[in-house]
């Protein structure tokens, strides 16, 4: 035990206003103009839209009308890139997505947290990428800092918290190894 005291009385926001400007921004052009469209309806709008506010995203990337980004400007997405329905793309730090990446319906992808070790729990932030090839099942949970390697799959409620080799399957909570992916042939 210690007799360290928490006093979130003190506790500051340090994203800063300009971040916050464009986030308000943000959510508002999101609600009214995308976030209404049936889900796979409009990709083109919803990706203008992402791109006005800095986004880096492929003309062939997709963002289902409900799924959130926090802030478009940390948004990378490669070609064929997925984000379903319902994901949560809270990037306070970058998020990359690679090309023909899936990530399904419910995910969390979380690039922030609390420094728990001070007092005051600062947030702090590191970038999740997500490599070519990849697969998110149905609402995974991604930590802040973790990569996910090429060609692997991430299962279903799985909680990721450290990287992914490429070309693995994992899952569970926390996430462990389950086997290698092998793809065949197309028939």
């Amino acid at each position: 035990m210690t007799d360290t005291k928490i006093d979130l009385s003190k506790y500051e926001n340090h994203l800063g206003r300009k971040h916050q400007m464009v986030r308000l921004l943000w959510s508002v052009t999101w609600a009214l103009c995308a976030s209404w469209l049936p889900r796979s309806v409009g990709k083109g709008w919803k990706n203008l839209l992402l791109r006005l506010f800095g986004a880096k995203i492929s003309k062939t990337a997709h963002v289902y009308s409900s799924a959130k980004v926090y802030y478009p400007p940390f948004l990378t997405m490669g070609e064929y890139a997925c984000l379903a329905s319902d994901v949560d793309c809270y990037n306070v730090a970058p998020i990359t997505i690679g090309a023909n990446t899936t990530v399904s319906q419910g995910t969390y992808l979380c690039t922030a947290s609390h420094d728990v070790t001070n007092p005051l729990n600062p947030l702090i932030t590191a970038p999740i990428v997500i490599e070519d090839q990849a697969w998110i099942g149905a609402k995974a949970y991604i930590g802040m800092g973790v990569t996910i390697g090429q060609g692997a799959v991430v299962g279903a409620t799985a909680s990721v918290y450290k990287d992914v080799e490429p070309w693995t399957i994992v899952g569970g909570n926390p996430a462990k190894f389950i086997k290698k992916r092998e793809v065949g042939n197309e028939k």
